[in-house]
């Protein structure tokens, strides 16, 4: 269902981009045209966005605490689960920095006009992002992470803070062991599952949605958009490539003593299912199967791992967030300072456990991030159009990431005792 939904959502991006680069070549920068997209398609497509942009608080809040609580308590779980979450962190790390040097790179977004990239920004629309002292310093930022009253960080677009507050609750939550941590856990589990099925619903319109944003696109830019869009897909793909067959190899060969031949051929069947479901949690069972008959993994190492790697370590997820970012900020021509790029690198870590396993959830993160940092959030548009094809790559990027972590922490792990026999 969801592959057939896929499919439409590159049908509203094709008839998009199809009529609105028409409209430009027949019409140009008439009034008639003018007035069409600006009554219609433009505020079709912004109804589109403002449903994605309502969802990422509650999002937010009770995906990443539930991710971070789902890790249990690293006192008890101790070293397995510490050595896991380093590795999370680690890896996560590399991956989005990977994306953002791709880009910086390859500069896709780059090619329009600098009157015609005025001319856009002049007619986007961007979420603001909350107002930080021009003359803050890195001490202040840091300070500025924890929120002394959560509901005006709420209130204030503060999602740094916010995500903050998040982990925090997450960890209170792995941390107390009653029946009414229990109940909360339920409640954000609740919250969660009713966001998500909102989102489910957000994103059955996104055919409509995908096809308003590009129509308004090309019919102000003309065929331009199609030159960006390619190079766009074609940094992201090679981005997950160099992760997926670099920094895998050498972590699973340097840390995890293990062949990388060894491990791709073994991970095969895993990849293979992750491709073509694109969904990290649909691909656990084959990947538990593979890490125990392949791989010949312990069974309590593998299980711990593969059952958190999958809500909580997403390099696909968190690299295809940073290298979003970053494009449509070439793209719109709106330049980010080192500082602003740390950013985005330390949220898109973040929404690599908070988004994990979900179905589209990592475009009202997309969304979010690119309201932090001024970015006009139209452009997502384009984005949902090829979504597809780089979901199924970065989720097979994202299941190979938790074999590749299983091989890494059972290394040195001693097997479990064996439970004696009962005499005869």
């Amino acid at each position: 269902m969801r592959f057939h939904h896929s499919y439409r959502m590159l049908a509203g991006l094709v008839l998009g981009v199809t009529l609105g680069v028409f409209a430009h070549v027949a019409f140009g920068d008439a009034p008639a045209l003018r007035q069409f997209v600006r009554l219609v398609t433009e505020p079709a497509g912004q109804i589109f966005l403002r449903l994605l942009f309502v969802l990422v608080l509650p999002l937010i809040v009770s995906a990443l605490a539930l991710g971070v609580s789902g890790l249990g308590d690293l006192r008890a779980l101790g070293r397995i689960g510490l050595k896991t979450l380093a590795y999370t962190v680690v890896v996560s790390s590399i991956a989005v920095m990977i994306g953002v040097a791709m880009v910086n790179a390859l500069q896709p977004g780059r090619g329009l006009s600098p009157e015609l990239r005025t001319r856009l920004l002049a007619q986007a629309t961007a979420v603001p992002a909350p107002a930080r002292s021009s003359g803050a310093t890195g001490v202040d930022f840091v300070v500025g992470l924890v929120p002394n009253n959560i509901v005006a960080a709420m209130a204030g677009g503060d999602m740094l803070a916010v995500m903050v507050f998040a982990l925090l609750l997450g960890g209170g939550i792995a941390a107390t062991r009653t029946e009414y941590a229990r109940r909360l856990e339920e409640m954000l589990q609740g919250l969660y599952e009713v966001t998500m099925r909102l989102l489910e619903m957000v994103i059955r319109l996104a055919p409509l949605g995908v096809a308003c944003l590009t129509f308004t696109l090309t019919a102000r830019l003309g065929y331009d958009i199609l030159r960006q869009l390619g190079a766009y897909v074609l940094t992201v793909v090679l981005a997950l490539a160099i992760h997926q067959f670099v920094v895998y190899s050498v972590s699973v060969a340097w840390l995890g003593g293990m062949s990388p031949v060894v491990f791709f051929r073994g991970v095969r069947d895993a990849m293979l299912t992750a491709f073509s479901t694109a969904s990290s949690n649909a691909t656990l069972p084959t990947a538990l199967a593979v890490a125990e008959r392949e791989l010949k993994l312990p069974s309590h190492v593998s299980r711990f791992v593969l059952t958190v790697g999958s809500t909580a370590n997403q390099n696909g997820t968190a690299l295809f967030e940073g290298v979003t970012v970053l494009f449509l900020a070439q793209f719109y021509g709106v330049t980010l300072t080192l500082a602003q790029q740390v950013t985005v690198v330390f949220i898109c870590i973040l929404g690599g456990i908070g988004t994990a396993g979900v179905p589209a959830g990592s475009l009202p993160v997309v969304a979010m991030i690119l309201g932090m940092v001024g970015i006009p959030v139209e452009g997502i548009g384009m984005i949902l159009g090829v979504d597809r094809l780089l979901d199924m790559c970065r989720t097979t990027l994202n299941v190979t990431g938790d074999l590749a972590a299983a091989v890494v922490v059972a290394r040195g792990e001693p097997a479990p005792p064996a439970h004696p026999l009962p005499e005869a």
